[in-house]
């Protein structure tokens, strides 16, 4: 089983910064190469570009939460839903409406 894992392409996990625009202010998020391919997917699958949709999930998280502490580790887990709802693993994590970001942690 390590296998799998280990023979994962150590440019998946480099680290990769982009400059995003959140409420006007350009702010930098590093993230490993392989979270930034789903959140493409992610944005893509919500026809939005994924600065736009980083945009919006932070909106979001702001209005149910008041503050984003660590939006790096936020984006990360919320990949980890996201994968986990593609993949059907429960009903409980079945995919939102198209159209619907509230991812809750």
């Amino acid at each position: 089983m390590c296998r799998i894992y280990a023979s994962t392409d150590p440019a998946a996990c480099e680290a990769v910064t982009r400059s995003v625009r959140i409420h006007g202010l350009v702010t930098s998020v590093r993230l490993e190469a392989r979270f930034w391919e789903i959140l493409d997917e992610m944005a893509a699958a919500e026809g939005m570009t994924t600065p736009h949709f980083l945009g919006v999930l932070y909106d979001e998280v702001l209005e149910l939460r008041g503050e984003v502490k660590n939006f790096a580790s936020l984006l990360r887990v919320v990949c980890t839903i996201w994968l986990a709802r593609r993949a059907g693993k429960s009903h409980a994590q079945a995919a939102p409406p198209h159209g619907e970001l509230a991812f809750t942690c």
